[in-house]
């Protein structure tokens, strides 16, 4: 089985804890959309959709966080040889968690300049994959026009509202609920948490805290016990704290660059 996944990719963050909760043994590839290698060719005759993370288990490909993770139940439960009581709560809440969407949430907390450039330069990439494969082009105009219809709804200050109205919802539910239960959907820790836990950790990279989580005393409380699980610490947490954090961020940076001045005439 295989994982082509990015650290800092909320989704990829879902599936990884996912995976790791169930004990499940993967082989793990970084692919980082910032330098459009989700956008190579052999990446992209896999999935057109060029988004991360893709899960494969030999012909089995599948693109969507939610349905990876719900793939790797039956998966757990088809090893063990068990048969759990269905629990619809737990798919309740996955469905809710999914419904959010943090790219318009996150690209506009980004400061402008260094969005401006990552967008230019995957348009760039786009462009030049279409004439690397001609057979592929009409699939990456697709996805080009995506990049110009992302550049326009970033400007648009109500649909950043309505990102920020729909999270603080989905917080305020969760805030409820974690005063009636140890984790999401109950107290044994769930699929749920996996798909929830990185919003938190979304939040905290683009230092947000104070504004949606610290007041939320139930979340905050939920957030620091989590954080102790083997499973954050190892799909999160090693990325996230202290020196590692910012080395993940250099590699990045110093891409983008060394594009830039190559570039300069």
């Amino acid at each position: 089985m295989q994982l082509y996944h990015h650290p800092y990719s909320l989704d990829s963050q879902k599936v990884r804890m996912a995976l790791e909760e169930k004990g499940i043994d993967y082989t793990s590839y970084h692919v980082n959309p910032l330098t459009g290698k989700n956008m190579s060719v052999d990446f992209f005759r896999m999935n057109p959709s060029a988004k991360l993370p893709v899960f494969q288990n030999g012909a089995h490909v599948i693109y969507r966080a939610i349905d990876i993770i719900q793939y790797l139940d039956r998966l757990a439960v088809h090893l063990s040889g068990e048969i759990p009581a269905v629990n619809t709560e737990v798919h309740q809440w996955m469905q809710k968690v999914d419904a959010w969407n943090p790219k318009m949430f996150t690209l506009t907390h980004i400061p402008v300049k260094y969005r401006a450039f990552v967008s230019k330069f995957i348009r760039r990439v786009l462009i030049a994959r279409m004439a690397e494969a001609p057979d592929l082009a009409s699939m990456y105009h697709v996805k080009l026009r995506e990049a110009y219809e992302t550049e326009d709804k970033v400007k648009d200050p109500e649909i950043m509202k309505q990102s920020e109205e729909e999270l603080s919802k989905l917080l305020d539910d969760v805030e409820a609920q974690l005063s009636k239960t140890k984790y999401l959907a109950g107290d044994e820790f769930s699929p749920a948490d996996s798909m929830f836990i990185p919003i938190l950790a979304r939040i905290t990279l683009l230092d947000l805290d104070e504004e949606y989580i610290s007041c939320r005393p139930k979340i905050l409380e939920y957030y620091n016990l989590v954080k102790h699980r083997p499973s954050y610490k190892i799909a999160i947490g090693k990325y996230f704290n202290g020196w590692k954090k910012y080395r993940s961020l250099f590699k990045t940076s110093f891409f983008l660059c060394v594009r830039t001045l190559l570039r300069r005439p």
